[in-house]
């Protein structure tokens, strides 16, 4: 079964919440974003929104730009330009500081402690363990394992787990799926999703385009470090051969 299929499945009949309303502020926004590195700018002139219940999901192939945002928008790199609004407020905040204010980041590599077990990951991260396991209850028997034992999925799941389970209002996940199985990227999607459809915030980079379509209401892809397509999930996926022609096909 295919990692689509899979979502399309646990995701049908249960039905997502309504969308928010096109006047409610977005939690988190890019407002014409320029960042890089070492004063050569990696991404120009981005203008992203993101919304409490919303998955949005941002493409394009390596090196657009996708990671650079990530951290842009989460406080772990200055922007060299533009600015980043957090609750409504502008914000040039460190990552600490908006991690406190309820934004969790994801980043591409897994960031369990691998000396650590499973319990204590989830504690190093201040997170209930009984929340993890409510996402994820098959990691209740791995608990007292070391994180660096666990399969990659294992993994995964795990640094997910402990940043949904910190209750944030806004996530912000780089390449959940990297290297993953299909019905482990399955299971992971269709945790966000869900997250999402109890008000949290998405702002999702990911390689499996028609798994991230399936769970995304908004979609933008990157090229060179600027926006070459914007649009809804459902129009991405009517769409193809536009986004096909700013990023690669959808197959």
């Amino acid at each position: 079964m295919s990692a689509k299929v899979g979502v399309a499945r646990q995701l049908a009949g249960r039905g997502r919440r309504s969308r928010p309303a096109a006047a409610a502020p977005p939690v988190l926004a890019a407002h014409g974003l320029s960042a890089g590195y070492g004063g050569a700018p990696v991404v120009r002139r981005l203008d992203i929104q993101v919304r409490a219940g919303e998955v949005v999901v941002l493409l394009g192939p390596n090196g657009a730009g996708k990671t650079t945002t990530l951290l842009a928008l989460a406080g772990a790199l200055a922007p060299q330009a533009g600015e980043v609004h957090w609750a409504g407020s502008a914000t040039a905040a460190p990552l600490h500081r908006r991690a406190r204010s309820g934004l969790s980041l994801v980043p591409e590599d897994r960031s369990v402690i691998m000396s650590l077990t499973v319990r204590e990951n989830l504690r190093v991260g201040r997170c209930d363990p009984a929340l993890a396991l409510a996402t994820f209850p098959e990691l209740a028997e791995h608990l007292d394992r070391r994180a660096g034992l666990l399969s990659g999925g294992q993994q995964q799941m795990v640094t997910l787990a402990r940043a949904l389970a910190r209750r944030p209002t806004a996530l912000l996940a780089d390449e959940l799926s990297l290297g993953l199985a299909p019905q482990i990227v399955t299971r992971l999607l269709t945790a966000v999703r869900a997250a999402a459809d109890e008000g949290l915030a998405v702002l999702l980079v990911e390689q499996h385009v028609r798994s991230a379509l399936t769970i995304a209401d908004h979609v933008h892809v990157l090229r060179h470090g600027r926006l070459a397509w914007s649009g809804t999930a459902a129009e991405a996926e009517a769409n193809r051969d536009a986004v096909a022609s700013a990023y690669l096909p959808l197959a």
